[in-house]
């Protein structure tokens, strides 16, 4: 097993061993509680894969978890 340190590159990569040998696996170690919410969107990432191909386009599912929180900050903050 590999510890990646890096978030970005953790995802890349593992998407990247997933299409090349789905029962390898890579680890990612963090003692930050931000990182578990980056989990579910790798996991749909995942799930992309799993359901259309190793060949599917997740540029989709990245694109609207972007969108999903520029939404969800908007209000934040005192009202005036």
């Amino acid at each position: 097993m590999v510890y990646i340190t890096s978030w970005d590159e953790f995802v890349e990569r593992s998407v990247q061993l997933f299409r090349a040998d789905p029962d390898s696996c890579l680890k990612f170690k963090t003692d930050q509680t931000q990182d578990a919410k980056k989990m579910e969107k790798l996991n749909n990432i995942f799930f992309t894969l799993m359901a259309r191909g190793p060949d599917a386009d997740i540029s989709e599912v990245t694109g609207k978890e972007q969108m999903e929180t520029q939404a969800t900050k908007r209000g934040r903050g005192r009202k005036q």
